[in-house]
């Protein structure tokens, strides 16, 4: 049983390692703001196209960063739960052994 929940902390960890390789972005204004991220929900970039900030006042450019961000970290989360749910099927395969299954 001690050896299935090891292999469950390993397959985890991982995950972990995998989700930091997969990158996510979000866009707005038709890539005029970009922000990218990890599938860990680590933003690595957020680029903004010169002409759109020299022309947007701050307010814009505020709540079009924060909606290019929310649509990364979305993106992020769900690649993370696909991640998960084909981690936690296999572990469970795994487990099922321990049940007499």
């Amino acid at each position: 049983m001690f050896d299935k929940l090891f292999q469950a902390q390993q397959k985890a960890e991982e995950i972990k390692k995998r989700l930091d390789t997969i990158s996510v972005s979000g866009e707005v204004e038709g890539g005029a703001i970009k922000v990218t991220a990890t599938a860990n929900k680590e933003i690595k970039s957020i680029n903004i196209d010169p002409a759109f900030h020299a022309e947007a006042n701050i307010e814009e450019l505020e709540e079009l960063l924060a909606v290019a961000i929310n649509k990364a970290l979305q993106q992020a989360e769900n690649v993370s739960q696909t991640e998960m749910q084909a981690a936690t099927k296999d572990m469970l395969g795994g487990f099922g052994g321990m049940f007499g299954q």
